[in-house]
Formats: structure tokens, C-alpha cells, sequence
């Protein structure tokens, strides 16, 4: 059994958080800030030692910063949320002055590699990628701007994220307004004393409201609602870091910021996420006209004068669609999926999957009491191989959006890998979309896990090129599709399992639709990439230009997409990864024996060669070491075409 045990969190009283985060960061700070003067005045040793002592600084460093961003984002603490956000920048700022430290640079550049392993010489080049990449050989003026750049890039993003994040707007509505949805949720959105009944931008109010409520302008008022969280507040911060990153980017000699985003990526230069979304939005083009002229028939029936099918429109109108056309009725899906079976089956699903045990630990302290806590071990031998958090239903403050957070990334022989998911799903019945949802972000907690045991922190759980580390995620998606797979957990209230003909039927379904949405999808891609390429003054506009240029549903006045589009922080211009990695994750499924999703032959060569090896290898060699072949666009094609 494994001697190292996952990390102790305080008692979830804030004070207790407040002193905990101070207190272990200050450490943490303090021993990388030393262990960098320790690496510039010692007598040069071999490159394995230097590297380590880098590692124990990367160690550090990450730590403080991982625990800065979770408890920012979930802590329903107020103060403990800022006092994060002030942890997370003290831990960037001091690795953009270690990345400009000309010293420290010379100690790496003067390494002699002839006696490393391959990981370690990987990890050597990394680091002066790294050193290069953060503008350590410019001139002093701009190694110092450039510190000011990103010291500043930091505080925007937090305050951009916050913004999003404390925004949550509402709709107020009549009872009557409700009429389609389910009786559950209309049981739990009770009138206030005028009568009326609030109607959150938060998912679990936002998504089944805009699919289900019969009321065409409550669905058009919610939506706009939701696309003008964070506006106008955001829109000056977005222009400010578009502006800093372009400037950064010049500053160390690219021409854009999505040059130098994506020299680091799979896609390789900024030019070619431009061609990409261009690619996938004319291979969408077909089917996502062929689907939309769906919607606009059946739309015409309940409007004759309508010549275009609005954004608020569509969600209710594939609803229509697939109950009075393919059969599928998502209030009688809904019914099979309770929120406590769907997280004992998810838990069952991956760890047969993957060979995992996980055990429950009510003993142990979490940050909300909604929060759930397992030790992860390996079934085959009992060894702990983790801990994961799951914090998955919506409260005041809390991210809005749903994610894997890193608490402690996983070192051999150091320290255990440790995450969280953060999500905000309902407490009872679940709608099929949002178990899906919950089976995607639990790949990347799967994978951080798995993957959290390598000697090098650089390379440690999902350290995989950006727009691959989506890939496994949505592979894994498709065992909330199977029936075999539904029936293990997915029970209406009499315990009667989903049947499997109803599966079929609702995977028909679900793939009307997957043109307009690629399209969807590439609007947002090119959203990331045009918005930091132009930094145009008129956003609203440019969102508009661009929505109808990729969309094919129409934008909507008065709203702003972009100011609460969170991903435009963390992701950047690359928000194509996610279709990039959609078409890689159609190939890796391609291997899996259809018949047989547990069929142990392939599922532990894909745990041991996709998942396992983190960031050892460029994401292009594990692929082509699962596949036997390099990947290629051919399945995802073809699924988009049938």
C-alpha cells in the first residue's frame, strides 16, 4: 500500500480556510523562492539533481496556485474567495519572474543532457521552451514589461471570472408562464408573495426553462438574460486583455497572440485554427441547413409568419421535434435518471472502465457540506491512487459553468493526485444532456488521476498539449449512450431500468442537431480567435458579424456573448479544442469493441497508453500508439454526415 496520504483540508469554517490558505501558501511561496536562490549560487551539479530541485520549486508553485483557483471559484466563503484570488496571483507572479530570472535561465542552459533519461530530457526541454517563451532573452525594459503584462492578464482574469461568477441574473415570470416543463421543477420554483417566480441564469433553471417552457418570449427574455451576464462590466476588461496579449505577443516575437498560444498545441500556428474552423464549418454545413429547415417547418406550424428560426427557439423546437417525430420524450427520459443513481453509476461505470475502487470519506473535511469526497485506489491491488471532490450542485458564488479543478497534482513518491469537480447540476431529476455533461468532466478527473504519477510535475495527470485534453473526456461520453451501459443505473421510481429501445431512439435523436451545433460551435471558436486577432471596438458587433457568418440562428439584440463567456480567459483564442478534440475522440472510440464497452483488452491498453502516460508524450504519439496509425478526420466525418 502507498505510504503518502492525500492532503488535509481545515474545517470548512471560513476563518479556519482563511488561515489554512495564508499560511501553507506563505510556506510554499517562501521554499520555492529558496530553492530558486539555492539552484543560482550553488556549484553547477549534475542535470538529474538540478532538474529535481526544479520539480520540488514546481511542486510548490503549482500548489499554491491550484488551491488559489479551486477555492476562488468554490469556497462559499466570500473572503476566502478573494484571499484565493490574491494566493493564485501571488503564485503567477512569481513564476512569471522566475520565467524572466536571466540567472536562473543560465543555470538550465548550461545543463549537459548526455546522461538523462528520456523523461527527463523531455522535461529539460520544456523548461527552456518555457524560459524562451516567457521572454527571459529580451531586454531588460521588456522582460520588465513583460512582467507587468502578465501580473496585470492575471488580475483581469480574476476579475472577469468573478464577474461572471457572482452575476447570476433571473427572469421573473406568472405561474402560468411554466406550462410545459416538468411538475418537479415547477413544484420547486414556488411563487413569491407578488405571485411571480424567479427564473435563474444558472443552469438547472436556464437549460430545462429554454427547452420545455411553451412561452416564446419568456424563452427569448431568459435567454438574453443569460447572454448579458457580465455585460457591460466585462467588456472593458476583455478589450484590456485582448490588448495585453497582443502586446505580449509582439513583445516576444509573434505576430499574434494566437501564434503564440498555439506554437505550443497540436494545431501548431495560429493560421491553421483559422482553416480549421473554416474546415469543420463547411462540413457541418449540410446537415446543420438540412436540420434547421426541421425546426423552421415545425416552427411555422405554431407561427405561419416566421421567416428564421431565433437562438431562443431552437432548444424547444428539437424538443418538439424528436417527442412528435423520433419518439423521444425528454420529460419521460428525465424520469430514468435521479441524480444519486446517475453518481453511483457513474462511480460503477468508471471504475470497472478503468480498474478503480472508490471509497466514500464522510471522515474527512470538505469546503461545503453539499461536497463529496473518495479515496481512489486501483481494484487489482487496493493501492490509493487518489482523492477526488465532488461538488456538483449550483450555489450563491459558486463557478457556473462545470469543470475539473486540480487540487494537488500527483508526483511518485511525493504527493498523491488530488482533484475536483465542479459542476452545477440539479439534485433530483437529471435531464440525459446533463449526465453526459457529468460523465465528460469526470474523464478529466479520471485523467488527472490516472495520469497523476509521473516523477516530473510538468508532466503530471491532464499535461497533454491544450486541444487534446478534451479528447478522452468526450470518449467517454459515449458510455452515457450505451444501453447496456444505462440500464446499471439509469431506474424510473419503480425500479424499472431504461429500455434499450428508448436509448436507441434517443441516440437518433441526438445526432439531429449535431450540424447546427458544430456550426454553434465554430462561432464560438472563431469568437476566441477573431476577438484577440482584431480586438475590435464594437464587440457587440463583431459577435453579430461573426454569429452570422458561422451560426445559423441570429443574434439577439441588446446582448453580449462574449462578456460572459468564461472560456475567452482560460482558453483563449483556442476554443477550438474542443472540436479538435471531438474529432480525435470519434477516432479513439473507433477501437472500442461496439458490442462490449468494458471489453478489458481495449480499455486497459487505452487506461495505460492514453491516460496513464500524462504529458510523458506528445499527444499525437499516444494516439498513434492506441490506434496502431496516426489519427484522422475520417470517423468524426462520418459521424457528422449520417
Amino acid at each position: 500500500m502507498s505510504d503518502l496520504t492525500p492532503l488535509s483540508l481545515p474545517e470548512p469554517e471560513g476563518r479556519a480556510y482563511l488561515a489554512w490558505l495564508t499560511d501553507t501558501s506563505a510556506a510554499a511561496l517562501d521554499a520555492a523562492r529558496t530553492g530558486a536562490d539555492r539552484l543560482k549560487t550553488a556549484a553547477p551539479g549534475p542535470a538529474g539533481d538540478v532538474l529535481s530541485a526544479w520539480n520540488n520549486i514546481d511542486i510548490a508553485l503549482g500548489g499554491v496556485a491550484a488551491r488559489g483557483e479551486l477555492f476562488s471559484e468554490v469556497h462559499p466563503d466570500p473572503a476566502v474567495r478573494e484571499q484565493a484570488d490574491a494566493i493564485s496571483q501571488q503564485a503567477r507572479s512569481l513564476a512569471t519572474q522566475f520565467g524572466l530570472d536571466t540567472e536562473l535561465y543560465a543555470v538550465f542552459a548550461g545543463l549537459d543532457a548526455a546522461d538523462l533519461d528520456a523523461d527527463s530530457r523531455r522535461l529539460l526541454e520544456r523548461v527552456l521552451r518555457s524560459f524562451r517563451r516567457s521572454g527571459v532573452a529580451t531586454a531588460e525594459p521588456t522582460r520588465a514589461r513583460i512582467k507587468e503584462i502578465r501580473d496585470r492578464l492575471t488580475v483581469l482574469g480574476q476579475q472577469f471570472a468573478k464577474t461572471i461568477r457572482e452575476g447570476t441574473r433571473a427572469i421573473r415570470v406568472r405561474p402560468e408562464q411554466m406550462a410545459g416543463l416538468p411538475q418537479d421543477w415547477i413544484d420547486a420554483h414556488p411563487a413569491d408573495e407578488q405571485g411571480l417566480v424567479s427564473i435563474t441564469t444558472d443552469y438547472p433553471d436556464a437549460l430545462p426553462f429554454r427547452t420545455f417552457a411553451h412561452d416564446a418570449a419568456a424563452r427569448r427574455d431568459l435567454l438574453v438574460a443569460s447572454l448579458t451576464v457580465g455585460y457591460p462590466d466585462n467588456v472593458a476588461v476583455l478589450h484590456e486583455i485582448f490588448a495585453l496579449r497582443a502586446e505580449l505577443a509582439q513583445l516576444l516575437g509573434y505576430a499574434t497572440w494566437p501564434d503564440y498560444d498555439a506554437e505550443v498545441k497540436m494545431i501548431g500556428s495560429g493560421e491553421a485554427i483559422a482553416t480549421f474552423i473554416d474546415k469543420i464549418a463547411d462540413a457541418a454545413d449540410a446537415p446543420a441547413r438540412r436540420d434547421v429547415a426541421v425546426l423552421l417547418e415545425r416552427l411555422r406550424r405554431d407561427h405561419p409568419e416566421a421567416e428564421r428560426v431565433e437562438s431562443s427557439d431552437a432548444a424547444y423546437y428539437a424538443e418538439v421535434h424528436r417527442r412528435e417525430e423520433l419518439d423521444v420524450d425528454a420529460q419521460v427520459v428525465r424520469t430514468y435518471f435521479d441524480f444519486a443513481k446517475v453518481r453511483a453509476g457513474l462511480l460503477a461505470v468508471t471504475g470497472r472502465l478503468f480498474g478503480l475502487s472508490y471509497t466514500a470519506r464522510t471522515d474527512v473535511p470538505v469546503w461545503h457540506e453539499t461536497v463529496t469526497a473518495y479515496d481512489v485506489s486501483r481494484t487489482a491491488d487496493g493501492e490509493l491512487v487518489g482523492r477526488i471532490y465532488l461538488d456538483l450542485h449550483p450555489r450563491e458564488g459558486k463557478f457556473k459553468h462545470a469543470a475539473q479543478f486540480t487540487l494537488v497534482s500527483g508526483v511518485a513518491e511525493v504527493s498523491l493526485p488530488e482533484g475536483a469537480l465542479v459542476c452545477n447540476l440539479p439534485t433530483g431529476l437529471m435531464e440525459h444532456g446533463d449526465v453526459v455533461t457529468l460523465f465528460h468532466e469526470f474523464g478529466h478527473l479520471i485523467h488527472h488521476v490516472v495520469g497523476g504519477h509521473q516523477r516530473w510535475a510538468e508532466f503530471s495527470g491532464v499535461a497533454t498539449e491544450w486541444d487534446f485534453v478534451e479528447a478522452p473526456s468526450q470518449m467517454l461520453e459515449e458510455w452515457a449512450w450505451d444501453p447496456a451501459v444505462l440500464r446499471s443505473f439509469a431506474t424510473d421510481v419503480a425500479g424499472e431500468p431504461i429500455p434499450a429501445a428508448l436509448v436507441a431512439r434517443m441516440r437518433a435523436a441526438e445526432d439531429f442537431g449535431k450540424g447546427y451545433f458544430a456550426r454553434t460551435q465554430m462561432f464560438y471558436a472563431a469568437l476566441s480567435y477573431y476577438l484577440h486577432v482584431e480586438n475590435p471596438d464594437d464587440l457587440v458587433a463583431r459577435t453579430a458579424e461573426l454569429q452570422a457568418r458561422y451560426s445559423l440562428f441570429g443574434y439577439l439584440p441588446g446582448t453580449c456573448m462574449p462578456a460572459g463567456f468564461g472560456h475567452l480567459d482560460g482558453y483563449g483564442s483556442g476554443y477550438y479544442t474542443y472540436m479538435w478534440s471531438l474529432v480525435i475522440a470519434k477516432d479513439l472510440f473507433s477501437a472500442f469493441n461496439s458490442h462490449d464497452l468494458f471489453d478489458v483488452s481495449v480499455s486497459s491498453r487505452y487506461r495505460d497508453t492514453i491516460l496513464a502516460p500524462g504529458g510523458t508524450r506528445d499527444a499525437a504519439d499516444l494516439v498513434e500508439c492506441f490506434l496502431g496509425r496516426p489519427f484522422s478526420f475520417d470517423a468524426y466525418a462520418a459521424w457528422l454526415a449520417r
